[in-house]
């Protein structure tokens, strides 16, 4: 996941373009139309954490950043002390979601909703509110879950759609044991949902999110 630094710091920032994410929905009807295969109900935020801030007050940050309530009662008890609970508030839904950080140091704000439309939103509102905030050069991906559902082959294993924030495209990730990746799987995502999502052209871009917490 190291090769994301080449995103922030090699090349020309390019204005994201927020608005394909709502293009999901459709694409996740056509995987399990064609295939199978289903949202998983879970998505992430991925970003990088300005050096030198300590993670307490970044998660504080965040926190009010997205208007989320600063209530104890909020907190859920885990073995992994770097998550913490919250609510993640709009206009028209309310979702939980837990702050997390993985084995690389990257921050995520991970999301649960079994519908795909409002977990799209969800993480919309999240990249918009972060970037309003002056947040955008940290954001580096948003990531949905997807898994077989009735219909599926024996054979279906699930995988990811990942949105490159920097980019305002989509490509598949499908991680095997031992850091490994099913790229036929990938391949055949992109020629199922390809005509719905603008998809990365660029093969070099399709990087591996090892230790990606969404499920």
């Amino acid at each position: 996941m190291g090769l994301f630094d080449t995103l922030l710091g090699r090349t020309k920032p390019v204005k994201a373009n927020l608005d394909a994410l709502f293009a999901l929905p459709s694409a996740a009807v056509t995987l399990q139309t064609a295939a199978g295969l289903v949202s998983s109900g879970a998505a992430g935020v991925c970003w990088k954490p300005p050096a030198g801030q300590p993670a307490e007050d970044l998660e504080k940050e965040i926190g009010e950043l997205l208007d989320l309530p600063d209530d104890p009662d909020t907190a859920t008890e885990s073995a992994t002390p770097a998550i913490e609970t919250a609510t993640l508030q709009s206009a028209t839904s309310v979702g939980k979601f837990t702050q997390a950080e993985d084995s690389y140091g990257y921050r995520w704000l991970l999301l649960d909703d079994p519908d795909i439309e409002d977990l799209v939103t969800r993480v919309h509102l999240a990249n918009s509110t972060l970037t309003d905030a002056g947040w955008g050069p940290q954001l580096l991906c948003s990531v949905f879950g997807f898994k077989p559902g009735d219909g599926a082959s024996p054979d279906a294993k699930p995988f990811f759609l990942v949105y490159l924030f920097k980019r305002g495209t989509f490509y598949p990730f499908a991680p095997l044991a031992g850091e490994h990746r099913d790229n036929e799987l990938e391949l055949r995502v992109k020629a199922v949902v390809g005509p719905d999502l603008p998809f990365e052209a660029d093969l070099s871009r399709w990087f591996p999110l090892w230790d990606c917490p969404v499920r």
